[in-house]
């Protein structure tokens, strides 16, 4: 259900997400063309963007939980970051996935010949903020939303995947068919989920920076807004002016399909308008 990855650096594209009864292809990349001068390592295939899964791993239960992680099978009770939380001594030990959004990003694992990226390799910081551009095809729109780099993919899967996140962040971009499970309208398949995490210590909000013990995704997203659109400018880059937010998919940029432009421009005979 979840796209699969093939890890190599610097080239860019994307890839239809494949259903459970689909999978046999791996060609999704982290890309790094925009490391050097916008400071961003984001995911693509050839043509294409992400899916979106959702995970249910971190600090279990609470209000927010109305189980829809129940049918989930490989739920962890700890992120890849619960070290971080602890060590804010906030008044929680760790993100919950119903109450915090994040984002699984990266891919890790020991089993001979799987392959795997740190993101921290390349200047990316543990509880680092990303932004998460949710597509809609019927609508020809875009949402964004930001959320914490909270946790990893392993090796506990056929081949490496990618496009995951807490079922509160997958809920606020495509609603509550988003679920734990393996049915066929349990996650979001369309190729058109774009995720950018941010190099450097200022993507990190850290103990201040955000509303940890909010308790639902509203108040924590809310609180993570302000530094996500000082980080989200660096994709400005020389548009002009038009407040273009993908530079190089901007108006009058070629294109195949409207994932391929920017903000709410849509593919036109061609050209991004």
């Amino acid at each position: 259900m979840r796209a699969l990855v093939n890890i190599t650096w610097h080239i860019v594209g994307a890839q239809l997400a494949r259903n459970a009864d689909q999978i046999t292809r791996a060609d999704m990349s982290y890309c790094g063309d925009h490391l050097d001068d916008l400071g961003v390592v984001y995911l693509q295939g050839p043509g294409k963007f992400s899916d979106m899964d959702v995970d249910c791993d971190g600090a279990q239960g609470g209000p927010q939980d109305d189980g829809r992680c129940d049918a989930s099978t490989d739920t962890q009770d700890t992120t890849a970051i619960r070290w971080v939380i602890e060590g804010y001594d906030v008044g929680i030990s760790d993100l919950n996935p119903h109450e915090h959004s994040f984002v699984v990003f990266g891919n890790s694992g020991t089993r001979p010949g799987w392959k795997t990226f740190s993101p921290r390799d390349v200047g990316v910081e543990p509880a680092s903020l990303m932004a998460v551009i949710c597509g809609d095809q019927m609508k020809s729109a875009r949402i964004k939303f930001y959320g914490i780099w909270g946790d990893s993919n392993t090796d506990d899967g056929p081949r490496p995947s990618v496009g995951e996140v807490s079922i509160s962040l997958g809920t606020a971009c495509y609603g509550k068919h988003m679920q734990a499970g393996t049915g066929s309208d349990t996650s979001h398949t369309d190729p058109d989920v774009l995720y950018i995490a941010f190099k450097g210590e200022d993507a990190v909000p850290g103990k201040g920076g955000a509303n940890w013990t909010a308790g639902n995704f509203d108040d924590f997203h809310a609180s993570l807004v302000g530094l996500g659109d000082k980080l989200i400018s660096r994709l400005e880059g020389d548009n002009g002016g038009d407040g273009c937010s993908w530079d190089g998919h901007c108006a009058g940029a070629s294109c195949t399909r409207a994932q391929d432009c920017a903000d709410q421009l849509t593919c036109v005979k061609g050209k991004c308008a």
